[in-house]
């Protein structure tokens, strides 16, 4: 063997012996199966309690895939490591959490274990549900244990080597796993950081997938989506008070901001059927957050620069004319119905023109079951090319930043995220 195969060897044989340290330190063992409980088993107000805490925690979003049942999981996200699917956490005994005891429920939330012993990846955030109460877990376990079982296996993971290795993940819990408690009696920040776990979304994440310390809440990607900051750094032009926050949380749709679009669609959705004080507490956590935000103190300016944006995108002002205005142009029916100008739309602010894009290639369409703000997509309509006209115009006109750049790849992320 050459002094550079030995060395690699060397290198080899130290990440074993770290992982296998890790994984003894933090190793635990298969707890054991229980027989089903009965639904009559659990008080029905503790049940209550959980069914409003499963919607602060979104957790029907992650665990059902398109047109499954609840909670059976299926769901595929993708994650910059590979393809995972969420799993079944209805009480269906061979493929969800029917033989899970409450410990084994307990520490999979806090801990990342799942009951027969394995590591659970952390696209489920365990690191923020490690702040959950004992009483929310308890009350979350009820829930789940009285909902109707459906038999579904997940799916295996597709993840890039060496990922699908899951002693792996006793690394990344030594190095990012905390449980430390808010601990200033805020409910808002509470269930911020733990149970609704916004920084999943909303902070950005190092280069292992975790939540970058010192950055939350300033940004970040999911699913395709840029998820803007909620914190000083919030790029949009209207304020972001208590009130109008709570409403925008509670119906997806804000007085002076744009409809609720992506992955915070659903998000909205579940907190309209969560309970209105802790609604009111998380949107006024993040109103303090956003406090010294431009718009905040007034330092943003709304924008309308037709004439300049007509010069300098003369084919994207036709096609605006063509696909936009009948709705968007000041004085359209829906505009006199209180509708929020474009001016207002925070994707616009923001560095990329991915957000913008996904709402002229998809449209919007409200959550299922529900009413709200819809809006046809335009991506069989348009060539790559005029797409990315659209949002330049939309830029030019509607802001006086810098012109968005690489729009041909931004508008190729978009179809691809969009499965196009």
């Amino acid at each position: 063997m050459t002094r550079g195969g030995w060395l690699l060897a060397a290198i080899a044989l130290g990440l074993v012996a770290i992982t296998a340290a890790a994984a003894l330190l933090i190793w635990e063992p298969a707890l054991p199966p229980i027989p089903p409980p009965a639904a009559t088993s659990f008080d029905h107000t503790t049940v209550l309690h959980g069914e409003a805490l499963a919607h602060l925690g979104n957790c029907r979003t992650c665990h059902t895939a398109p047109g499954g049942q609840p909670f059976a999981g299926g769901r595929a996200l993708r994650t910059p490591f590979g393809t995972i699917y969420t799993t079944n956490i209805t009480p269906d005994p061979e493929t969800g959490i029917g033989r899970w005891s409450a410990a084994a429920f307990a520490r999979a939330m806090r801990e990342g274990v799942s009951r027969d012993g394995r590591f659970l990846y952390p696209a489920f955030p365990y690191d923020h549900f490690a702040r959950v109460s004992d009483s929310e877990l308890d009350a979350l376990y009820a829930f789940l244990m009285t909902r109707p079982a459906a038999p579904a296996k997940t799916a295996e993971n597709r993840l890039d080597w060496p990922f699908g290795y899951r002693p792996l993940l006793a690394i990344w819990n030594l190095l990012f796993l905390s449980s430390e408690p808010t601990g200033d009696g805020d409910r808002g920040r509470s269930l911020a950081e733990g149970l609704a776990h916004c920084g999943a979304c909303h902070t950005p994440r190092n280069r292992w997938g975790a939540e970058i310390s010192g950055r939350a809440y300033d940004g970040a990607w999911t699913e395709g989506w840029y998820a803007p900051p909620l914190n000083a750094r919030s790029p949009a032009v209207r304020p972001w008070t208590a009130d109008e926050l709570f409403i925008y949380l509670r119906t997806g749709v804000g007085r002076t901001h744009a409809a609720a679009a992506g992955p915070m669609r659903n998000v909205t959705r579940e907190l309209a059927a969560a309970p209105e004080a802790d609604v009111r507490a998380i949107a006024a956590y993040f109103a303090g957050l956003m406090a010294d935000a431009p718009a905040a103190k007034g330092d943003a300016m709304l924008q309308d620069r037709q004439d300049h944006a007509d010069q300098a995108h003369a084919e994207g002002a036709i096609l605006f004319a063509g696909a936009c205005a009948a709705c968007h142009e000041t004085g359209a029916p829906l505009m006199q119905q209180g509708r929020p100008p474009l001016g207002w739309t925070t994707s616009l602010q923001e560095k990329t023109p991915h957000n913008t894009l996904h709402v002229i290639v998809q449209g919007l369409t409200p959550p299922p079951g529900r009413a709200g703000p819809s809006m046809p997509g335009f991506g069989n309509d348009f060539s790559d090319r005029q797409l990315g006209e659209i949002a330049a115009y939309l830029r030019a006109r509607y802001t006086d930043l810098p012109p968005w750049q690489d729009l041909d790849a931004a508008v190729a992320d978009v179809r691809k995220a969009a499965g196009e």
